[in-house]
């Protein structure tokens, strides 16, 4: 099963994530697919834009019932915080398009591009404190960045969803345009003009301002990870789903 595709465009790569069953949830399968198309992105100029193959769905999260297996070794293993610090790491620019709820890992893979442009369905939350584990691939620090400490605060501490206007008014997206692709592939088009060597360096440049933050961040969920707590509250929401 491939819930990971590639289209090119020139310079411009469009990666479309598949797994509408799940809304695209994040299992491991779909990391690794993530992650051997940033490998093969990295040996040439590419710009990434990220985007569902379905209408109205981004990314709802990581994958519960796979996350409801993992102990600490797992969370050491830092399977999403490792891939979106490599997204984040992408030599050159990338670009989220959220048609949909971006909650969790999701919202925390979006955080993880350089920009985030959403339609008017998209909705951006945090919910991880209620499953028992914290947001550990990101969002204590990228959210803070963009949104400021009081507005991330009320995101991970309540759970508190952000609609898609609330959110460009935060500086969480860049725009909100209901033609996302029309959108995407502009603006991938003026950055594609400039010097791709220029490009690298700068984003190194603003890199450079990130905390070190990812360390605690996979330490305290392994904590939290061999916890009853988080079990118990990952079984109760499966069931509520099922």
């Amino acid at each position: 099963m491939t819930y990971v595709s590639v289209r090119r465009d020139d310079s411009i790569w469009w990666v479309g994530l598949d797994r509408s069953a799940k809304h695209n949830a994040l299992d491991q399968a779909m990391v690794d697919e993530l992650d051997a198309v940033l490998a093969e992105a990295r040996r040439e100029p590419a710009i990434l834009i990220i985007h569902s193959t379905t209408p109205g769905i981004f990314v709802a999260g990581a994958d519960i019932a796979e996350l409801r297996q993992r102990g600490a070794d797992a969370a050491l293993l830092a399977i999403n915080a490792g891939l979106f610090e490599r997204l984040e790491a992408h030599r050159w620019p990338t670009i989220a398009l959220i048609d949909g709820p971006a909650l969790g890992g999701g919202c925390e893979l979006a955080l993880a591009c350089d920009f985030r442009i959403a339609s008017s369905n998209a909705v951006f939350a945090q919910p991880e404190l209620s499953l028992g584990i914290l947001a550990g691939a990101g969002a204590n620090w990228r959210l803070p960045q963009l949104v400021g400490i009081g507005t991330a605060r009320r995101m991970l501490y309540t759970g508190a969803r952000l609609a898609a206007e609330d959110a460009l008014a935060a500086g969480l997206v860049d725009e909100v345009a209901e033609d996302l692709p029309a959108h995407g592939q502009a603006l991938a088009a003026t950055i594609a003009k400039r010097s791709w060597r220029a490009l690298e360096l700068t984003k190194l440049a603003l890199r450079s301002r990130r905390p070190a933050t990812t360390a605690f961040d996979v330490t305290a969920q392994a904590l939290l990870f061999d916890s009853d707590d988080k079990y118990g509250r990952m079984t109760a929401f499966l069931e509520r789903r099922s």
